[in-house]
């Protein structure tokens, strides 16, 4: 019998933990007048993620990011590729493609980051806020791998003979 992917058991837990983090959620939205993400509280319980149980993975999970960020730059100045960015936004037929392998190289992390925030809210929180989660998460993945792609590709890319590397 086959192992389950890291991906799959990573994405059903993920799942179950924000969709019983929902009944709290909502009393809590109820309670207060407004959903958490939308909400001052939100911003204000920032320094409180930063702090305590949960603040190692405000450094892990970006290092990850870079680390994955750096290879897959390298491997696309080593192929010639444009920058990642200009490839998604750039209206190329691949862009589905290179999406979804995007999302594929880096979707592990980015459960991980969901899943933790989750977690780590009720730890430091006492109720978890999915919304919070789906946000917070994956800005701590994405913005570093994007940003760490981009740098890896332009240091790797040899310039050609009279211009800029594009």
């Amino acid at each position: 019998m086959k192992r389950p992917s890291t991906a799959l058991v990573l994405g059903i837990l993920t799942i179950a933990v924000l969709v019983v983090s929902i009944p709290g959620s909502l009393r809590e939205a109820r309670a207060h007048g407004g959903f958490y993400l939308l909400s001052v509280r939100f911003f204000e319980d920032i320094p409180k993620r930063l702090a305590g149980a949960g603040r190692m993975r405000f450094l892990l999970q970006p290092a990850l990011a870079i680390l994955f960020g750096w290879k897959a730059g390298r491997s696309d100045a080593a192929l010639g590729q444009p920058f990642l960015v200009r490839r998604l936004l750039g209206g190329t037929v691949e862009r589905a493609t290179l999406a979804k392998e995007t999302l594929e190289g880096i979707g592990v992390l980015l459960l991980m980051g969901i899943l933790l925030d989750s977690l780590f809210q009720w730890l430091l929180l006492g109720v978890s806020y999915p919304g919070a989660a789906l946000v917070v998460g994956p800005v701590l993945i994405t913005v570093p791998y994007v940003v760490s792609r981009a740098v890896a590709g332009r240091i790797g890319r040899k310039p050609p003979a009279g211009g800029i590397p594009t």
